[in-house]
């Protein structure tokens, strides 16, 4: 019994000689400094808590049993005590550079008062522990654990102000629901500076990169790309009866002069294709083509196709179908002829667009008119993406969709007026055409589509084009293993509110 016993303290002296040397690594960050590489202390603190219970129930730990009583009250203040302080180091780590920007702890003020008590605790634990680093000497300080688990309970608090403030921004916005909190949170540091939002303008808006600021810092125009690259879609005020957009007035909230900016586009773009529209008939095509933004062109391409087609349909079918289908391969074969010879990139952008679409409109057009059709109510014609408008259509003016219904057999969606950007189209082939018409139909009942197929093969670009046919922002998500319900909800939030679509990549994953 007596050499159990021995054997039973040597094995605790050594455990104990085993922290004489131990000390936790810190090093500096920004305005303090933070615990740096404590593996192996945490691996010996296992082994010594599971070794020092073993002790517990050996028979033969009577003589020295308060002195293992002690030791493991010891070792598991020092757990808790690493617990706590690797949960607030990194809840200091996170919000440490967010209120140390003026702007949100203006607008965070109580949050704010908060931090800086636990940040004055954070950093005076932190340089104590740098003088004395020994990992005993942390076990035993006085009060670090109370310290710790206060600080803990107040960064709660504040990072659930913090989640609570994001939420006022999103629901001002719908659209910040599409951005992860870092990403909202570095648009908001910078509200000084209106400027300084333009890195973040694409992940708001599917085709502005760019916003024109005058000296004063009204806004005159988006690009869809840095200056000198992009093509301009001039925002028209006077004409649309809007107030000069000038972010100085929103009192440096940037949500409010952002929700500006998606009016002003929509009723910029909508009145570009109403003026586009009504010029189209009085002036030359080639001259035309050169007049307006890419987007515009493809749209009024698409309504004046359709005009040309109905009368045609109309007026007995075949035969004025063919007249049409002529005049459609001479256009064609002027653009091509245009595409080839020397012109501005932005123009030769919109005409590689223009291509595709005139291509395919010549296919359905030659079809039609080896058909025996005379009536536009006809299958044939229906199931055909087909544009109407509106030529007393108020879109311009209001900047909600109204003035181009997009129909398609019996589903009809609004031309959404989103901006896009002179960006290309994905060639339409039949299959093309019947995922426009699954997923227009589904759209239409309210109910959502899913396209199913091999890797590769166009399901999501299928979806983004369709946006972009219709002008409607889509945000493309890929459903990795971090997609929790929350993040789920924050994106349905997000599309009920801004009344975007949303493509989940890999749904099946979730």
């Amino acid at each position: 019994a007596a050499s159990k016993e021995a054997a039973l303290e040597k094995a605790l002296s050594k455990m104990e000689l085993n922290w004489a040397d131990a000390e936790f690594g810190t090093k500096e960050w920004r305005t303090g400094r933070i615990l740096a590489g404590i593996d192996e202390i945490q691996q010996e603190l296992d082994d010594q808590i599971v070794k020092t219970q073993a002790m517990h129930g050996s028979r033969y730990v009577k003589p020295f049993l308060s002195r293992v009583d002690a030791w493991e009250h010891t070792l598991t203040s020092l757990q808790d005590i690493i617990d706590n302080w690797l949960k607030v180091q990194a809840a200091w780590l996170y919000l440490e550079p967010i209120f140390s920007s003026d702007d949100i702890t203006r607008q965070l003020p109580t949050e704010s008062s908060m931090f800086t008590v636990v940040n004055g605790v954070w950093i005076e634990s932190m340089a104590e522990t740098a003088r004395e680093p020994a990992v005993l000497s942390v076990a035993r300080r006085e009060g670090l654990l109370d310290q710790l688990t206060d600080a803990n309970e107040k960064l709660d608090v504040i990072q659930k102000g913090l989640s609570d403030y994001l939420e006022t921004k999103r629901l001002a916005f719908p659209r910040f629901f599409f951005l992860s909190n870092d990403e909202l949170l570095e648009i908001l540091a910078e509200t000084k500076d209106p400027t300084k939002v333009q890195p973040h303008m694409k992940k708001c808006f599917d085709g502005i990169a760019h916003l024109d600021f005058d000296p004063d810092l009204n806004i005159l125009a988006a690009l869809d790309a840095p200056p000198p690259k992009g093509e301009r879609l001039e925002f028209t005020y006077d004409q649309c009866d809007h107030k000069m957009i000038n972010p100085k007035d929103s009192g440096g909230n940037v949500e409010k002069w952002l929700v500006e900016v998606e009016t002003i586009m929509k009723k910029s773009l909508a009145l570009s294709i109403d003026l586009a529209t009504d010029e189209f008939f009085k002036i030359e095509r080639r001259q035309w083509l050169r007049n307006w933004p890419g987007q515009t062109i493809l749209t009024v391409n698409q309504i004046t196709w359709v005009m040309a087609m109905e009368a045609a349909i109309e007026n007995g079918g075949g035969p004025a179908i063919a007249a049409v289908l002529s005049q459609r391969v001479e256009e064609l074969l002027d653009v091509v002829d245009t595409v080839r010879g020397d012109i501005p990139k932005l123009l030769r952008g919109t005409l590689g667009g223009l291509v595709v679409m005139d291509v395919h409109n010549r296919d359905i057009t030659e079809w039609l008119s080896k058909t025996s059709i005379n009536t536009v109510s006809e299958f044939d014609w229906q199931a055909q993406l087909r544009y109407y408008w509106d030529n007393d259509g108020v879109s311009s003016q209001t900047g909600k969709p109204e003035t181009i219904p997009c129909r398609m057999i019996n589903a009809m969606i609004l031309y959404a007026y989103e901006y896009m950007g002179n960006c290309g189209r994905l060639v339409i082939t039949p299959l093309t055409d019947r995922c426009y018409r699954t997923l227009m139909g589904a759209i239409h009942l309210n109910l959502g589509g899913a396209p199913e197929g091999p890797a590769g093969t166009g399901k999501t670009e299928t979806t983004k084009d369709l946006g972009k046919a219709i002008a409607i922002q889509c945000v493309v998500t890929n459903c990795s293993d971090g997609l929790d319900y929350k993040a789920m909800a924050k994106f349905f939030k997000g599309l009920a509110a801004s009344g975007a679509w949303a493509c989940f990549d890999e749904f099946n994953r979730i």
